[in-house]
């Protein structure tokens, strides 16, 4: 069952900020974050670097962690 996204804390460049993702999202994230060797606020700050100003952090998250997963070899 789909549930609602949930605020999630940031700190991006000194300043705390939150977002809101659904759990999936944000578990997905996290792992990318790992596979990378990176904290998870440095990963949010790249992705807060490379966004529009048109686009909210939140769903530019969303946006990276689908860029990744589509680049990955299905099962």
């Amino acid at each position: 069952m789909m549930q609602r996204p949930k605020k999630r804390s940031l700190t991006l460049n000194g300043h705390r900020t939150s977002v809101s993702l659904e759990d999936e999202f944000w578990l997905e994230f996290l792992r990318i974050a790992q596979e990378q060797g990176k904290a998870i606020n440095a990963l949010a700050v790249e992705i807060d670097h490379a966004r529009g100003v048109e686009v909210g952090l939140a769903s530019a998250i969303r946006l990276f962690v689908l860029s990744q997963a589509l680049r990955r070899p299905f099962p």
